[in-house]
């Protein structure tokens, strides 16, 4: 895949004002996005993963070990990984043992049959050099509403993921949809009377994310300057933008390729190369319409 030249609509708005961008100085998280092919087929899902999807390929150690030794080169603090389903992905096991052994991982599943069945190939990782923490993605406190879009039984499953996963001693997070709506002091109540329930901690953490929209959605956002990122941001919140220390690599048509971050492998203009030091090189510009979930509410895949 070749790097798609940048007309003057990507540095500019439509009304010619300079477009928001983010410089990345240092590389602190590196993402492996393992393949768009889940064991789930969720319609909001925003890498429109599904059984067999082969948008994004499934990664192997082979594909992965050269990024992971170049990142931690570059002085990376974090490895994380990321689907569709990571644990659908054969080698995966394998994969986190190795970049386990050399940095911190943290591993975003859904927590249901693909990871329950490779829990006794996982369980000494508990004991790796370096921590490996995995995010549940559990989208309501609320079984019918979670399951109307993951499917029945996954509720139970994914709990009984994250307690399997706390009780072999590793560190256990929540992912879930969260609306401007909502109660959140009440959703985050349930949440915390479902970790009692299933015999989690009370203080679990939990990482909340809007509705990104399915790969490929164009949807009308404000369009952010430099203006917006100078006066609404400061030089601390522009640091806590994903982008700025974070890269995501993605298999595609079986290339490995460096893209900006986590939400935007559906635009090719992210695509940033082949290998993690030019990536640095090059400016983010905040144009994907995803850019202003990160601008207006902080968003970020991180735990760091």
């Amino acid at each position: 895949m070749m790097q798609l030249i940048k007309t003057q609509d990507w540095f500019r708005t439509p009304g010619g004002e300079p477009r928001g961008y983010i410089e990345a100085p240092a590389l602190r998280e590196l993402w492996f996005h393992t393949g768009t092919a889940c064991n789930l087929a969720c319609p909001f899902c925003l890498e429109g993963s599904k059984p067999g999807d082969d948008r994004l390929g499934l990664t192997t150690l082979a594909d992965v070990q050269p990024l992971i030794d170049e990142a931690c080169e570059l002085g990376v603090a974090q490895f994380s990984f990321t689907g569709g389903e990571p644990f659908v992905a054969k080698q995966f096991p394998q994969i986190l043992e190795y970049a386990s052994a050399r940095r911190p991982c943290l591993v975003l599943t859904n927590g249901t049959r693909p990871l329950l069945r490779r829990l006794d190939q996982i369980a000494h990782l508990a004991q790796a050099p370096h921590p490996v923490s995995f995010r549940i993605s559990i989208d309501y406190p609320d079984v019918a509403r979670h399951e109307a879009g993951r499917g029945v039984g996954t509720f139970d499953e994914s709990f009984r993921a994250m307690r399997a996963l706390h009780d072999l001693g590793f560190h256990v997070s929540l992912a879930r949809q969260w609306s401007e709506d909502e109660d959140t002091e009440k959703e985050e109540a349930a949440y915390r009377a479902l970790f009692r329930q299933y015999g989690l901690p009370d203080d679990t953490h939990l990482v909340s994310f809007p509705d990104f929209a399915p790969p490929g959605t164009e949807r009308e956002t404000p369009h952010i300057t430099e203006h917006c990122m100078t006066t609404y941001q400061s030089e601390a919140t522009r640091a806590q933008f994903m982008c700025a220390f974070s890269r995501m690599v993605v298999k595609d048509k079986g290339r490995m390729r460096v893209y900006a971050c986590t939400l935007v492998d559906d635009d090719p203009h992210y695509d940033l190369g082949s290998t993690l030091r030019e990536s640095l090189d090059e400016r983010i510009m905040m144009r994907h319409h995803r850019c202003y979930s990160c601008f207006r509410f902080g968003s970020s895949c991180s735990e760091l």
